[in-house]
């Protein structure tokens, strides 16, 4: 009888343990069970709190860096060099560069091959200086001084390979 009786309990909790984590991700959004409002208030939530008086900015972006436009000419000399950061998403960001980006001419994505080919429409040079278009050319996550000291050359390299033929 005993027996019985703590497996029927033991079965009662686990169902009511049970029910409480799915009424947390049913009910997202929920202040408590015995909330009269049922649903936060959007004024109520302060995002973000008063600023700490000893912190202290470490970078200031101004309006005009943050908000301006550049001219990119995929017809003209201009290449796109992706820096890639990880654990930021580069890895998707750079996969859509060279995927989904809508072009006169896309880049030619063969399956099963990581790289991709992305010339420019005039001509056999590359446009996008990137994992997925040139392979780890400057390394493996080459940052930005190993990217401004190698680029130039790859390109030149690879150009005069077009070009030149052996």
């Amino acid at each position: 009888m005993v027996e019985r009786t703590s497996k029927f309990l033991l079965i009662v909790l686990g169902s009511i343990c049970f029910m409480l984590i799915l009424y947390q991700y049913v009910g997202p959004g929920m202040i408590n069970f015995g909330s009269p409002h049922r649903y936060l208030i959007q004024d109520d939530l302060d995002i973000f709190p008063t600023p700490d008086p000893h912190y202290v900015k470490k970078y200031y972006f101004p309006i005009r860096d943050l908000e301006r436009s550049v001219d990119f000419e995929i017809k003209g000399e201009d290449v796109i060099v992706f820096l890639h950061i990880q654990k930021t998403g580069g890895t998707t960001f750079g996969r859509h560069l060279v995927q989904n980006v809508r072009l006169e001419v896309p880049c030619d994505c063969r399956p099963g091959q990581k790289k991709c080919t992305c010339y420019r429409p005039n001509r056999k040079e590359t446009w996008l200086f990137s994992r997925f278009s040139t392979g780890w050319s400057c390394g493996l996550h080459a940052d930005w001084t190993e990217l401004t000291n190698c680029v130039p050359g790859v390109l030149n390299k690879k150009e005069n390979t077009l070009k030149n033929p052996r």
